[in-house]
């Protein structure tokens, strides 16, 4: 008996170790090639998406604000599975963060439209079953507890001392979702050291009025921060994105930019919209793909941005889907899985209204057209 459960033990060590061992970045080769674009419709009704590529590359996305529920494709997004509840009632409110240590994944769910109730779940089969599990956040420095809602999804750490480290974006409503409110409005981040057991939440982002944030690491542990603008200061421009980055693993934000070339939504408003962002993954370079609206009014004309120098410039951009686009969330394939060299974009909208998840490589995005921010340096170009 004990000869047999020594065996079992190594079975699930061996695994434990192969999920640790994992590449999980690889060569920019892989997303070159052939130009590739295919749009599949994916969920029906209501709103909020995110979109993760789990450690055994199954691309996992997650809709809803009735019930959270969720969709797995195994074969690299060519086929979508049955909807799999996660939390009903539930409301989606994006983060989802995959632990590349050992392959458990998180979501984060609110009873109902925020400020609300914060239940986390966690699957440890690759998405096919979702548990509760203890919710610890703790409060920023300002003694305020973070929102989830409505971000983009979450990432582990991959290099520098904090590596292993699981983060996300978040934010604060300041008491309640009213106008008056928008000015006292921050985002955030979470961030977890004890494979998500508790969670700290970071200083404010350096700028009021914010909400609806993205987040990626570059390849020197800098971590970046792009958020929405849900209100501007007397002056400044409440159609383009705020930026600030991280030195120090997430705890606190500096150098806030404004950046002129990323819309934050239609720019026939001053509300923003959910963007996504994801950072290819391709070792030593820090390819950053963006994802909004690109329209003059209405949320439409879904485009897709690409940075080559980890966001100080945006020189290329790609119209993903001309019909309707509002939130939206991307993530990057992985090496050595079905997924690798391929990017994917879910977004509210689509051919048949509900969600859509776009899948491309990056040779397609450099079919696109110059935004006149810097040029595609020449070790990219297929």
């Amino acid at each position: 008996m004990h000869k047999y459960i020594f065996s079992f033990i190594l079975v699930i060590a061996s695994a434990l170790n192969l999920v640790a061992e994992q590449k999980v970045e690889g060569t920019i080769d892989a997303f070159l090639g052939k130009s590739s674009l295919d749009v599949q419709p994916v969920f029906r009704g209501e709103r909020m998406g995110n979109i993760v590529v789990t450690m055994k590359g199954t691309v996992l996305a997650t809709w809803g604000t009735s019930h959270v529920r969720a969709k797995r494709s195994e074969d690299g997004g060519k086929t979508w599975g049955p909807e799999i509840v996660i939390a009903k009632p539930g409301f989606q409110t994006g983060g989802l963060t995959v632990n590349e240590t050992n392959g458990d994944i998180f979501a984060f769910i609110e009873d109902r439209h925020p400020p609300a109730t914060i239940t986390i779940y966690k699957s440890s089969d690759d998405g096919k079953s979702w548990q509760k599990i203890p919710t610890n956040i703790k409060p920023d420095s300002k003694g305020n507890a973070p929102s989830m809602h409505m971000n983009e999804h979450g990432i582990t750490l991959r290099h520098g001392e904090h590596k292993g480290r699981l983060i996300r974006p978040s934010r604060w409503y300041a008491g309640k979702n009213d106008r008056s409110l928008w000015p006292k409005h921050y985002t955030n981040a979470i961030y977890s050291d004890d494979g998500g057991k508790t969670w700290n939440t970071s200083d404010p982002f350096p700028a009021n009025g914010t909400g609806e944030a993205t987040l990626a690491e570059l390849s020197d542990g800098t971590i970046y921060y792009n958020s929405r603008r849900h209100w501007a200061e007397e002056g400044a421009n409440p159609r383009r994105r705020w930026t600030a980055t991280s030195k120090d693993g997430g705890k606190t934000w500096n150098d806030l930019k404004f950046c002129e070339v990323l819309p934050d939504g239609p720019q026939n408003t001053n509300y923003g919209c959910m963007g996504g962002l994801t950072r290819l993954a391709i070792k030593g370079r820090d390819i950053l793909i963006y994802s909004n609206c690109d329209s003059a009014g209405g949320r439409k004309q879904g485009t897709v941005w690409a940075s080559f120098d980890g966001g100080k410039t945006w020189p290329i951009k790609r119209l993903v889907f001309a019909g309707s686009h509002a939130y939206s969330s991307i993530t990057s394939g992985r090496p050595g899985t079905k997924t690798e060299g391929m990017i994917y974009h879910h977004f509210e909208g689509g051919p048949k209204g509900g969600s859509a998840v776009a899948k491309f490589n990056l040779s397609w995005v450099l079919g696109g057209e110059s935004t006149g921010d810097g040029t595609v340096p020449s070790w990219v170009k297929p």
